[in-house]
């Protein structure tokens, strides 16, 4: 998800600043007025408007050793299900995270016919 625009930010601050009050420039704006008031409470402790960076989410499940250990289970057990992946691999996840690990490293964990 995108952030809002650094034109909004200016014009919501401006606004403000002017003398407007926090209900009215977000009814103005179309936005909340919690996040006209945490912008101009960053302002004040930052001197920034500037959207925050990303946060980087959750750290993976299954990274580094354990890819590792999934592609070398893949390598052994070309036709091994999801499920059969799951309990070789022996981390605690559930399913789903074994198929996007698989996504991930673009591997194939169909059964051959």
């Amino acid at each position: 998800m995108e952030g809002i625009s650094m034109d909004l930010r200016r014009r919501v601050i401006a606004d403000s600043d002017a003398g407007m009050k926090t209900q009215d420039v977000a009814a103005k704006y179309h936005v909340s007025k919690s996040w006209v008031r945490g912008l101009k409470q960053r302002r004040r402790k930052t001197g920034s408007i500037e959207p925050l960076p990303p946060s980087g989410g959750r750290p993976l499940k299954i990274a580094g050793d354990r890819e590792e250990r999934l592609k070398q289970l893949v390598e052994e057990h070309p036709d091994a299900t999801i499920d059969q992946l799951h309990s070789r691999l022996r981390v605690r996840c559930c399913r789903s995270t074994i198929h996007e690990a698989l996504r991930r490293l673009n591997l194939t964990h169909k059964k051959s016919p």
